[in-house]
């Protein structure tokens, strides 16, 4: 895949870029583009291992996580979550399963709704940020939205849903979440260098992530302080596509498992992509997709299954990534399209 210098500077300049971009083929790192800044203030230029704030990229590993258990017979696809809810959000529907939240079918409401004009530099939390660093935390703002729809009626992209996953897995396995995505997603794969950081606390090889593609406003006030099942760990570039190796190599769920993952269940044309089982998909190809934006995070890794090609961008600002998304996105779509 030869990736069109003179395009992706024109998108490099268009979106003042700051982040890196990446394809690996067969786990080889074969193009790189690394620009802007790890941190503005002090001038620490970014390099292509800085960790990077991947937003929803991270539902995929609560996805899997999830999987590993129903694998075990810890949890179960058709499984109610008022089982393990118990009376904490009265408001989801009983009827709700597992396989809704994973499939974003639930239809519950949801505490981060993106459908509409969403703007996610504007988007304030009801409860302060720096309290917001484990699941249970998340209790109160999950509370008090009604049910959208009927469970399993039609495809919904809700937030909440991974929020509600995340308390499963831990009141399932009585660990924290971040505990049990380190111990079924991220060491089998062997991801050292992809972890949940504090925003408030970063070390010095991670991004700081900026609300706007200019200014030093960070986005420490706009997000939990703590990733969570919906979203918000940190990983490079390689670990990336350590990731998708693990999986389709089946090290993290099994082949079959993956394959269900991986199976196309909705078309989501606003998206211009499919949607599986905790998994976004390529519209018409044989390609797998994690993707998340947010304020000071743009985000999307797509993985080639047939070439072993992994195309990644990661973004340090909330908005510039999205040009050089569309320049890898066009070559993609021709990679597929033969």
């Amino acid at each position: 895949m030869e990736v069109p210098e003179g395009a992706l500077d024109d998108a490099v300049t268009r979106s003042s870029f700051t982040g890196v971009a990446t394809v690996h083929v067969a786990g080889q790192r074969t193009f790189e583009r690394v620009e802007g800044w790890r941190h503005r203030g002090y001038g620490v230029p970014m390099t292509v291992d800085t960790r990077i704030a991947v937003a929803s990229g991270g539902k995929g590993f609560t996805a899997l996580a999830v999987m590993r258990l129903v694998e075990d017979g810890t949890l179960a696809l058709d499984q109610p979550v008022r089982t393990l809810l118990g009376d904490d959000l009265p408001l989801i529907d009983d009827h709700v399963t597992v396989e809704q939240l994973l499939d974003h079918t639930s239809g519950i409401g949801d505490y981060l709704d993106e459908e509409g004009d969403w703007e996610p530099a504007a988007h304030v939390l009801p409860m302060p940020v720096h309290t917001l660093t484990s699941t249970e935390a998340f209790l109160p703002a999950l509370e008090g939205y009604p049910q959208k729809f009927e469970p399993g009626a039609r495809f919904s992209y809700c937030n909440g849903s991974f929020m509600v996953l995340a308390l499963l897995l831990e009141r399932a396995t009585g660990e924290v979440y971040h505990d049990v995505v380190r111990r079924l997603v991220l060491s089998p794969a062997g991801m050292d260098r992809t972890d949940f950081l504090p925003l408030n606390a970063l070390p010095g090889d991670a991004a700081t992530a900026y609300v706007h593609d200019e200014g030093d406003l960070t986005n420490t006030l706009h997000l939990p302080i703590l990733g969570n099942g919906d979203g918000g760990v940190f990983t490079t570039a390689d670990d990336v596509d350590l990731f998708w190796r693990a999986v389709l190599d089946g090290r993290i769920v099994s082949p079959a498992s993956v394959d269900l993952m991986t199976t196309p269940r909705h078309d989501v044309p606003q998206e211009r992509k499919r949607y599986g089982l905790g998994f976004w998909l390529h519209a018409t190809g044989h390609a797998v997709i994690l993707e998340g934006y947010d304020a000071g995070a743009s985000f999307r890794s797509t993985h080639l299954v047939d070439s072993a090609t992994t195309v990644t961008v990661l973004g340090n600002s909330s908005e510039g990534a999205w040009p050089v998304v569309g320049v890898l996105d066009d070559l993609i779509d021709a990679e597929l399209s033969r």
